[in-house]
């Protein structure tokens, strides 16, 4: 089952922000987030919150692109009411769930209902989420007839075991299928792996990597399976039924996938992510790491504006109900004091090749650079700077590999 949502303060019915809210938003792009809660079947690894036919308590799919329309109307209201000035969207991310179990003609309504409300920038970003049974030529070519730029596919894995043991429902053939459809379309395409799946082989990982560059995305997600409380596959170690993740398994898994990207022309530009130029790079999640603002429709779906983060209900039908009643659909919130966003910026942009500045490091920080520095587990040359450049904290692949490490001596934890 999805997991629960964090605690928090009270979120106002009306939605007001508070004044600090706008400080500097002129500065800051702006996003918008389209959750889709929808999967035909619940994969056994995944706690996202997702819902199949049986779990949705009497709220149709039908209704939904219209709830979420409402929401983007009621968040334009709330923005202008904060005094934050119009800005038009640089980056939209429909995700799930399976987006594309929907119509296509609600995922270019939803997407209509953000043009009508902000606008969008020339050159925007617009992705959707797809599985890689879930749309056609048709499909995509009308999303991209309608302004979507990228489509990122859930390949997750080449071979047919690990696909089982993920309850994947694709076959490996349908990938690279769906991925020239995508580019006949003028789509750009990411495709996304997952590994450590138990059971699964450094060889099965390798024929996953070979099978993921044989399509020549754009984009390539690569990212280790966490196994999370509550899920089938949790329940499935504890029973003994499949064996626990190895993390060293792991590492050399990450560090064959980098060394692979790397020789067919990708680059790293965040720990999970590779794109085969800088253009090719996902500026919505980019948008994440470095602590723009987004707003983020549908249920359980986490928004955030000028260090004010807020989440929605989970389910699907409390969410109708509030958007039923015109009033926020958020459950709770936090506003983050200058600490807070200080150690959250450390906690993320570590993670990009980009980095992080090294002013703004309290002083404990500071002191562990020369250290870091010597554990290789930062790039010497971008701490100290060049030609006028100011220090910069960019993990090595070491570093990478051991980001939490990095996180925590930098934080003086």
């Amino acid at each position: 089952m999805p997991s629960a949502l964090p605690d928090g303060d009270t979120a106002p019915e009306d939605g007001a922000l508070p004044s600090s809210a706008a400080v500097g938003a002129e500065h800051r792009a702006f996003g918008v987030y389209v959750h889709v809660p929808y999967c035909r079947v619940r994969c056994g690894y995944c706690d996202f919150n997702t819902y199949t036919a049986s779990e949705l308590g009497g709220t149709r799919r039908d209704d939904y692109a219209d709830q979420v329309r409402a929401e983007l109307r009621f968040g334009g209201e709330v923005l202008r009411n904060a005094g934050i000035p119009d800005r038009r969207v640089s980056t939209v991310f429909f995700g799930g769930g399976t987006p594309t179990l929907l119509p296509a003609s609600d995922l270019v309504s939803m997407l209509d209902g953000i043009r009508s409300e902000w606008g969008l920038a020339d050159g925007a970003e617009v992705t959707t989420e797809a599985n890689p049974d879930s749309v056609d030529e048709e499909y995509l070519r009308t999303l991209a007839d309608a302004g979507f730029t990228r489509v990122s596919f859930g390949m997750q894995s080449a071979v047919p075991h690990v696909l089982a043991t993920l309850d994947r429902t694709h076959t490996p053939a349908r990938v690279p299928q769906v991925t020239r459809w995508a580019k006949a379309a003028g789509l750009q395409v990411s495709v996304d792996l997952i590994y450590g799946t138990p059971g699964e082989s450094l060889d099965d990982w390798e024929r996953s990597i070979d099978a993921a560059l044989e399509t020549e995305p754009d984009h390539i997600s690569a990212y280790a399976l966490i196994v999370e409380r509550g899920t089938k596959l949790a329940a499935q170690i504890r029973r003994g039924e499949v064996p626990e993740p190895d993390e060293d398994l792991h590492a050399e898994m990450y560090e064959l996938a980098d060394r692979r990207f790397a020789a067919a022309g990708f680059s790293w530009y965040e720990i999970s992510n590779w794109s085969r130029t800088p253009e090719r790079r996902s500026r919505h999640n980019l948008a994440y790491w470095t602590g723009e603002d987004w707003w983020a429709a549908g249920p359980g779906a986490h928004s955030h504006v000028g260090g004010v983060r807020w989440w929605n209900v989970k389910h699907p039908g409390a969410y109708a109900e509030r958007i039923a009643r015109g009033v926020s659909p958020a459950y709770a919130r936090e506003t983050l004091g200058e600490d807070a966003r200080r150690d959250e910026r450390i906690l993320l942009e570590t993670r990009i090749a980009d980095g992080l500045a090294i002013s703004e490091l309290g002083a404990g920080g500071r002191t562990a650079v020369p250290e870091l520095i010597a554990d290789g587990l930062i790039d010497g040359r971008a701490a100290i700077g060049a030609a006028g450049a100011p220090g910069r904290i960019v993990p090595t692949l070491r570093g990478r590999l051991l980001a939490d490490t990095v996180v925590h001596r930098l934080l003086g934890s």
